[in-house]
């Protein structure tokens, strides 16, 4: 359904709702002007009216679907899309009231008279009455581009622009932009504050999770969350130039506007660099009204990350960290899947037939290429099935011949031994104790690499070993679903059979027809299309973060290894991704560009687009932490902040840490600090104690630093520095021994 959808005209707009919409403090009552605010008080009456008959009609629409019958084919699929797209827009009506509502656009009607345009509200979602009048447009349609597009130097046809802050559903605030030099125009618009109001909004306290930024989002990141999906976009920037606030906003822009994402044609991955980034970001998708995206961190696409240790030996997570080792995983699976070269002699209830060197080894070259080698067993298996019955008379029974050769025990025994059912875990441990086996798959190892990979517990998985699990199970399946298969196949015989034998007996009996055509339909039609389809569906789970997707963001990317990029390449085939990252905060080094880089793990075709204005971190911060990166990265891409808190970076003592908090706190009834660098410190609610590592993609009020001269020198230090002090976004203290 359109997310525009009409709904029922009120017979009454309830003015008394939404009279107090501006809930503007003292200091702002130049704004309460009702000349400046008349026309959003009544337009938000017609919004709030048609918001609650909206939810009305949205769920009335969702009860009369789910108790319809489900169908079959497409239209049970039209149905389940549907009650998917209500059941999303239920619950962003339920979140939001008035502050669906982010702005207001005011366009030049191009009159003599001198007049503005009519005032066109931008929303989260789209709204109209039930006469097809306009009360909210998509943030995410052409229409509301300049909304967040619109420039002095390109105002895209606007003359104003107005942005509300809203808080506990009033406005608090609200700031005008007008981009045109005409006295009349100014004088019919605030222009109270023009972009201060907007720079002290981008400063506000922060709260455990990332706070609504929809509403501000700027030019530079709008053109880069409306960009197309082809090939990879790069969106590299510095701290705090909202580079996490582009990638969610562009998966929710890309799944309502993309045709290859729009309806949920084609899944979309965002995958963020550890689970407090993950927490942080949880709500604001689901603010924008979108719940199809799936989220995740690299540990979490494999079984095993649950429990992988950080691998200590840097030479051995430099050996599992590249493709070429990621590419050993094929030649480890082949060894298991070598046809006999001698032949074979099968008896059965019928005939006693022999298998020749060739007919395995056509057998073998039966599954097309990439089919997974557990389920290609089967297919291996279906074609010397057929190879023996092709042997045997035209009236052996196939369904029988099939079970006789399965109880062959001999022919099993020989056949598992050239295709073993396998296991990924299994076939990565071997690599890492078996030395003989890693030197066969990985022959441009040499002694003391192969030597430096062993371990004397194969199951001992590290953060390295993630990406070759990943591919093994790719390429091996799972080692449950061929007998599970195989019972199903083996249920679906026995029913055929049963049918079969009754309408047989139903014919030869000649029962009367019974006025309904029923020996019609036994003797015209086959009896298993009224009772099945005969299809043998996979009784596996399906692994939501398998793939394959549409579209894959990545933030933090600068992090990722040659063999952590095989892991996303492998879910998106069309190879179309946002990489969000900064080569300054890549604490292993990034001595390539970007294009270099992505080129050489895979990608073919990249785009880059650039973020150079810092909105979260103040100049006064910057201006300590830019010292700190260059040091060790000249050509690192600091950005520039728009804003100034007037609080100077300050040295402590160490000794001082838990009075600095208490007296932070005491004065600071909201908002949110971190300690960075002091592991035993006790968090709470408002605190977090982080490591630099994990504090990446997070920000807060304030951030203690503890004895940063103890990350260490190097690149790696320097960025765990540099990230660490970025974090603050209005004041940073640092503890010295």
């Amino acid at each position: 359904m359109p997310s525009s959808m009409p709904t029922p005209n009120p017979s009454s707009a309830p003015i008394s709702q939404t009279d107090r919409v501006f809930d503007l403090p003292e200091h702002l009552i130049a704004k309460n002007d009702p000349d400046l605010i008349a026309d959003d008080t009544a337009h938000f009456a017609s919004i709030a009216a048609n918001l609650r008959l909206s939810l009305a009609h949205a769920e009335s629409r969702l009860d009369e679907l789910r108790r319809s019958a489900g169908g079959k084919g497409r239209r049970a699929v039209d149905r389940d899309m549907e009650i998917h797209q209500l059941s999303s827009r239920i619950r962003t009506l339920r979140r939001f009231r008035l502050d669906v509502c982010l702005g207001r656009l005011v366009g030049d009607n191009d009159s003599d008279n001198g007049d503005d345009g009519e005032p066109v509200y931008v929303g989260r979602l789209g709204l109209t009455d039930a006469h097809g009048e306009t009360l909210l447009i998509d943030w995410r349609t052409p229409l509301a581009a300049p909304f967040f597009a619109a420039t002095h130097r390109d105002p895209m046809g606007l003359v104003s622009r107005r942005r509300y802050r809203w808080t506990h559903g009033r406005i608090t605030d609200y700031w005008d932009e007008v981009f045109v030099d005409d006295p009349a125009v100014l004088a019919r618009h605030a222009a109270l504050d023009d972009q201060s109001a907007f720079i002290a909004d981008l400063g506000a306290s922060r709260s455990p999770r990332m706070r609504d930024v929809l509403g501000t989002i700027a030019t530079d990141q709008d053109a880069i969350i409306r960009a197309g999906s082809h090939g990879v976009l790069v969106v590299d920037g510095g701290p705090g130039t909202g580079k996490t606030v582009v990638a969610l906003h562009r998966a929710a822009y890309l799944v309502y506007a993309d045709p290859r994402l729009a309806g949920n044609r084609g899944g979309l991955l965002v995958v963020g660099p550890h689970r407090p980034y993950l927490a942080y970001v949880a709500d604001v998708l689901p603010s924008l009204g979108e719940e199809s995206v799936q989220t995740c961190t690299l540990v979490d696409l494999v079984v095993e990350g649950a429990r992988a240790v950080p691998e200590v030996d840097d030479e051995v997570a430099q050996l599992k960290s590249s493709a070429r080792m990621v590419s050993a995983i094929e030649p480890a699976v082949r060894f298991y899947e070598q046809p006999p070269t001698t032949s074979f002699r099968v008896e059965t209830p019928w005939a006693e037939i022999t298998l020749t060197a060739t007919d395995w080894a056509d057998a073998f070259d039966a599954p097309e290429r990439g089919t997974p080698h557990n389920d290609a067993r089967d297919e291996v298996w279906e074609e010397l099935v057929s190879i023996i019955a092709d042997r045997h008379d035209d009236d052996v029974p196939y369904g029988p011949l099939r079970r006789a050769l399965a109880a062959n025990v001999d022919l099993m025994t020989a056949f598992s031994r050239a295709w073993p059912i396998l296991d990924a875990a299994e076939i990565v441990g071997d690599l890492w104790s078996v030395p003989a086996y890693l030197r066969m798959c990985a022959p441009w190892l040499t002694p003391a690499e192969t030597a430096a990979l062993q371990r004397t517990d194969p199951a001992a998985w590290t953060d390295a070993d993630l990406p070759l699990l990943d591919a093994a199970r790719q390429r091996i399946g799972d080692p449950e679903a061929p007998a599970l298969r195989r019972t199903r196949q083996a249920e679906l015989d026995a029913g055929r059979e049963r049918i079969d034998q009754v309408v047989e007996d139903l014919i030869a009996a000649e029962v009367h027809d019974d006025g309904e055509g029923v020996m019609s339909m036994l003797r015209h039609e086959n009896l298993r299309d009224n009772l099945g389809d005969g299809t043998i569906d996979d009784p596996t789970d399906t692994d939501r973060l398998a793939g394959p997707y549409a579209h894959v963001i990545v933030d933090e990317a600068q992090e990722l290894t040659d063999a952590q990029w095989q892991m996303l390449l492998s879910r998106c085939p069309s190879k179309s991704f946002t990489v969000v990252g900064d080569r300054a905060q890549a604490r292993r080094g990034f001595v390539e560009s970007w294009a270099e880089r992505l080129r050489r793990v895979g990608f073919d075709d990249v785009t880059m687009a650039g973020l150079t204005i810092n909105y979260r971190t103040p100049e006064e911060i910057m201006d300590a932490a830019a010292p700190v990166i260059r040091a060790a990265l000249p050509d690192a891409n600091v950005p520039t902040s728009v804003r100034s808190t007037g609080i100077p970076v300050t040295h402590r003592r160490r000794s001082e840490l838990d009075d600095i908090v208490h007296e932070w706190t005491a004065t600071h009834p909201e908002g949110t600090a971190c300690v960075i660098g002091e592991p035993g410190f006790a968090a709470t609610d408002r605190v977090r104690s982080l490591t630099p590592t994990l504090a990446k993609g997070l920000e807060f009020d304030l951030v203690v630093l503890v004895d940063p001269d103890s990350f260490g020198a190097g690149i790696e230090g320097a960025v765990d520095r540099y990230v660490s002090m970025t974090r603050a976004t209005q004041q940073l203290v640092i503890l010295d021994t």
